[in-house]
């Protein structure tokens, strides 16, 4: 990615996440870059486009980290539990990406519905690797659909969680602890 396409990238995801979607105008994107619509328009034929491309490369991130990571896992539950540790660094690293996710995953506009498909790509690796888990036998029968979307849904109140006790920082290996301590010794057959 070239430079300029890189500061458009960079200027949407934060006027994005700091005013939303809807509030973010394609010439202030321009203004704060420094550059002439055209130019935005050589890189981008347009906000949406801007958006799509944020979102289905920080999806994409995601998806990837699991892959290289649980393929380095032992057992399904380590997998499971290096997803909720990949969330969590997430958060703290593409806060800012995870906030214009979540923020426009419900409604019936078309950046809406993009950011519902991306979720629901991702959660549907994390079930399959649930499916993976319960075929073994390594966790108890459950709906894996449903447990997949409560190990995605960590990011979310992890999110609220940190806005809400006003926390600059989050404690990574702490929330894991507790996660771990109360969602996966739920779910383990030992």
């Amino acid at each position: 990615m070239n430079k300029t396409k890189r500061k458009i990238f960079e200027t949407s995801l934060k006027l994005f996440s700091e005013k939303g979607y809807d509030a973010t105008s394609i010439e202030e994107i321009t203004a704060i870059v420094g550059v002439a619509k055209g130019t935005l328009y050589y890189h981008f034929n347009s906000k949406e486009e801007i958006f799509n491309f944020l979102v289905d490369e920080g999806i994409k991130l995601l998806i990837n980290s699991i892959e290289i990571k649980t393929s380095k896992c032992d057992n399904t539950l380590d997998k499971l539990k290096a997803i909720s540790l990949i969330q969590l660094k997430a958060i703290k690293k593409y806060e800012e990406l995870l906030t214009i996710v979540l923020s426009q995953t419900w409604g019936i506009e078309t950046t809406h519905v993009f950011c519902r498909e991306k979720v629901i790509e991702y959660i549907s690796v994390i079930q399959n690797i649930v499916e993976e888990g319960i075929k073994k036998g390594d966790f108890r029968k459950c709906n894996s659909e449903l447990l997949a979307s409560e190990i995605f849904s960590l990011t979310c109140s992890t999110l609220i969680y940190k806005r809400k006790m006003g926390i600059c920082q989050i404690d990574i290996d702490k929330l894991y602890c507790e996660y771990e301590k109360n969602l996966f010794n739920n779910i383990n057959i030992e």
